[in-house]
């Protein structure tokens, strides 16, 4: 069993995979409470339900990409054990994880994006720095940028732990906070290949709406 806040069908609006057609399962609970967080409903809501009937729902949709996301999924064990299923059932299968559980669990041929949490969000120091070895050159990792000492502290990131090297890397600016604009004009400074991103479903639909 696993304890699901929503599974619904919208564009993926994030990663390298930003545009696609994506069915989402996200899942409750979290370990980490980011000051700019925007799904803290994800927190405690949600509902037990069994492998097959999270299955079900997603086969409902003519879709082969799937991302499991949070909330933290990798707080529940059998996050792996859905993970494996839909990619056995040729799924391209993301999960997003905040970087602070063990991301070895889930095996080719399911892509890990690993949120990197920068110091703007509170929650900088839980990172498990290990990760970086596990790696895998298909994975994503992705930095919220709040201010100009994240966006530092980011690069400073990237360069000691060589990630251009280890998987694509991509800035996100934190929704509200931080104009695009901006951090544009920084990443276009660097000069590194550093994909920037945008949370492209918050601009079709409303910021704060759910299930998209």
């Amino acid at each position: 069993m696993l304890r699901v806040n929503e599974i619904f069908y919208s564009i993926q609006g994030e990663s390298t995979f930003a545009g696609m057609p994506c069915v989402f399962v996200r899942l409750t609970g979290c370990n980490l409470r980011c000051s700019y967080c925007d799904t803290q409903y994800a927190y405690e809501q949600g509902n037990d339900l069994s492998l097959t009937e999270i299955q079900q729902q997603i086969f409902n949709y003519n879709c082969n990409l799937i991302e499991i996301t949070g909330g933290e999924p990798l707080l529940q064990p059998e996050t792996v054990d859905l993970a494996k299923s839909l990619s056995e059932h040729n799924k391209q299968v993301l999960v997003e994880t905040n970087g602070t559980k063990n991301i070895a669990v889930l095996p080719p041929p399911i892509i890990r994006i690993m949120d990197i949490k920068c110091p703007g969000s509170g929650e900088a120091t839980k990172m498990d720095w290990n990760n970086i070895e596990r790696l895998r050159f298909n994975d994503n990792v992705k930095f919220v940028i709040s201010d100009h000492n994240d966006f530092n502290w980011a690069v400073e990131a990237v360069k000691n732990y060589n990630l251009l090297n280890r998987s694509s890397v991509l800035f996100t600016p934190a929704f509200g906070l931080l104009n695009p604009e901006i951090l544009s004009k920084w990443m276009l400074n660097l000069s590194l290949p550093i994909r920037l991103q945008l949370q492209i479903h918050k601009y079709i639909w409303k910021p704060n709406r759910r299930g998209v």
